[in-house]
């Protein structure tokens, strides 16, 4: 029983991983680099693209999610609206007119897509011929209903969390840069997606910047750690992909956490003292589609030198410095401890 409910929470998790890729990964990148090209009416017209695509993120999630458990395009498509109606992406003008308002509230599309799964599987066999009818209808209205009910609570939480980490990073920065850099190098070695957690809470400045920063000396800790014994590709994916293709290794081995820990710490620290920035979107992907430091150049830090100094030199340094203490010198990690499946 424990295990299914650890499934049925991936399986949640997951959908929204993918849909914050699919759908904020394009604004994320693009919109940064539009900027440079100003008034450009192709620029603007890919800007405007990108940011109508983020308004999908609960329609595209509520799509992984139905693949992951299954579910019939009748069903997935269904819950796709009611994770639209709950995710607040569209609100009402006092003139009637419908407002997009980005990509909505991202723990309240996971509450929704809950309560619509819940409901699927409830409703599973007992609809007949009449599913295609009335399964739109049911899961619009009751899961839709009960996600858009909720919205308003699930946002005043969120968005009271978010506050609070942000004034903190903003008043003790020496400490709340480190600790965003060890929780954010954690999350994306974990099931769980930094990307939606950084988004649900609205994690932007420092503590935006610090996360991305420990995230990003972790990838390249754990690809000069284990470069011995895996492939020139699976090394680079580490950065150029994402770290989370250690997540096995990880978690079967937790030591290896240990250098993590100290290097995101560091790095997150480093993220302090240079005040590197972000935004809410650009949080949690670390050096991956160099979103990370596209975020830091939109938010202030345009010396490219700089840029390279905070996510490429000093990261560089850390994981290499790790390297040496604890795979050279203490044996404490073993580089077979980080293989890849590709490298056998």
């Amino acid at each position: 029983m424990k295990k299914e409910k650890t499934n049925f929470i991936l399986k949640i998790l997951n959908g929204l991983s993918i849909g914050v890729i699919i759908a904020l990964v394009p604004g994320a990148i693009l919109g940064s680099l539009m900027k440079i090209f100003a008034n450009d009416p192709t620029a603007l017209a890919i800007g405007q693209m990108t940011t109508l695509a983020q308004s999908l993120l609960a329609v595209i999630a509520a799509m992984a999610v139905g693949q992951a458990f299954k579910f019939s395009m009748i069903d997935t498509g269904s819950m796709a609206l009611a994770a639209f109606m709950g995710s607040g992406a569209a609100t009402v003008s006092p003139k009637g007119v419908f407002v997009l308002n980005g990509p909505g509230d991202i723990i309240n599309i996971g509450v929704t897509l809950v309560i619509a799964v819940l409901l699927i599987q409830l409703l599973a066999g007992r609809l007949g011929q009449l599913k295609v009818i009335l399964s739109p209808i049911l899961l619009l209205a009751i899961a839709g209903g009960l996600g858009k009910l909720l919205l308003p609570y699930v946002h005043s939480i969120t968005t009271s969390l978010g506050s609070a980490i942000n004034d903190l990073t903003g008043l003790r920065p020496l400490i709340m840069g480190p600790l965003m850099g060890i929780v954010f190098a954690v999350l994306i070695l974990s099931p769980i997606s930094s990307v939606a957690i950084a988004m649900a809470i609205g994690l932007t400045g420092i503590g935006s910047g610090a996360a991305n920063l420990g995230i990003t000396t972790a990838s390249f800790a754990l690809a000069i750690m284990g470069s011995s014994v895996n492939s020139l590709g699976g090394t680079l994916s580490h950065f150029i992909g994402t770290p989370k293709v250690q997540m096995a290794n990880m978690l079967s081995k937790p030591k290896l956490f240990i250098p993590i820990v100290i290097v995101s710490a560091l790095a997150g620290l480093e993220g302090a003292l240079l005040k590197v920035g972000g935004t809410a979107m650009s949080a949690g992907f670390g050096f991956s589609g160099l979103i990370g430091p596209l975020g830091a150049f939109a938010t202030g830090t345009t010396n490219l030198f700089l840029l390279l100094l905070e996510f490429v030199m000093i990261p560089l340094v850390l994981a290499y410095s790790v390297h040496l203490l604890f795979v050279k010198k203490l044996h404490f990690i073993e580089p077979m401890d980080l293989k890849l499946p590709e490298a056998d």
